[in-house]
């Protein structure tokens, strides 16, 4: 196994479990217990987790997985989601995209559109994402407009003032949020304010908005709001989300689409 992968193999365990041991750890991925060793202080050195005597731990309840690290937990899923959310947008239309796994996919779902193949835009695409940016810019059909703004290495999204500055000066048909958290009570949410802040702009400037969030994150609330429930129209999730969560959307005003 290279080192990458280790590295997104202890990540991802960390992120589920809170806490690793370096015995533990090293079994579960058929590695000496030396290699882990020398994975835990590294990724400390970059401060992507805390040491501890014998293991490691998250930073905390704030804790954010950089994207880059992110393997495909709930792939399948969220392939399903993103079809489904493509298939919510017409031709021609303004489509705001937020950073994040589930929204990328939903760039690359529209970018498999037969009915979007051409045209003059076909789409216009908003992101203050350089990934989701960087995979349609090569498509000639699609108007990409990136906001401006300073780059989160941990999701390649742009946030701050310079990236208010382009979303106060456009409107949109949707607004397609990645989230961490959805909850009825709390809203939408993300771990970092500053960008919460570029997609709470990003809804204010949209016809409609959008959810695209596998079950996981239902129910479960982050630091930083975005928006109320009752300001989402649709939300689109897995099948596996239970009926309890899905009445409680509903009164709430939120369309909920299960794929």
């Amino acid at each position: 196994m290279s080192r990458d992968a280790r590295w997104k193999a202890l990540l991802e365990l960390l992120v589920e479990r809170g806490r690793l041991e370096v015995e533990q750890a090293a079994a579960e991925l058929e590695v000496s217990a030396a290699t882990i060793r020398r994975d835990f202080d590294q990724l400390a050195e970059q401060q992507m987790l805390v040491r501890t005597r014998g293991g490691a731990v998250v930073h905390g309840v704030s804790y954010e997985l950089p994207l880059r690290y992110k393997t495909a937990r709930h792939a399948s899923e969220k392939q399903r989601i993103a079809k489904a959310v493509a298939d919510l947008v017409a031709p021609g239309e303004a489509v705001g995209l937020t950073g994040g796994t589930t929204t990328t996919e939903v760039a690359r779902a529209l970018a498999l559109r037969p009915d979007l193949a051409s045209g003059s835009p076909a789409l216009t695409v908003v992101t203050n994402a350089l990934n989701i940016a960087g995979e349609l810019a090569v498509r000639p059909q699609f108007k990409i407009v990136l906001t401006g703004g300073v780059a989160r290495p941990q999701s390649y999204e742009l946030v701050g003032p310079l990236a208010d500055g382009v979303l106060s000066q456009i409107t949109m048909d949707v607004a397609v949020l990645g989230v961490v958290a959805f909850d009825v009570t709390h809203g939408a949410a993300a771990h970092d304010e500053a960008e919460a802040a570029i997609n709470r702009l990003m809804c204010d400037r949209a016809e409609r908005v959008i959810v695209a969030a596998d079950s996981s994150k239902l129910g479960r609330r982050a630091f930083a709001r975005i928006c109320a429930a009752e300001s989402v129209d649709t939300l689109v999730t897995d099948a596996a989300v239970d009926e309890e969560t899905v009445r409680r959307f509903t009164e709430a005003g939120v369309g909920v689409v299960a794929v």
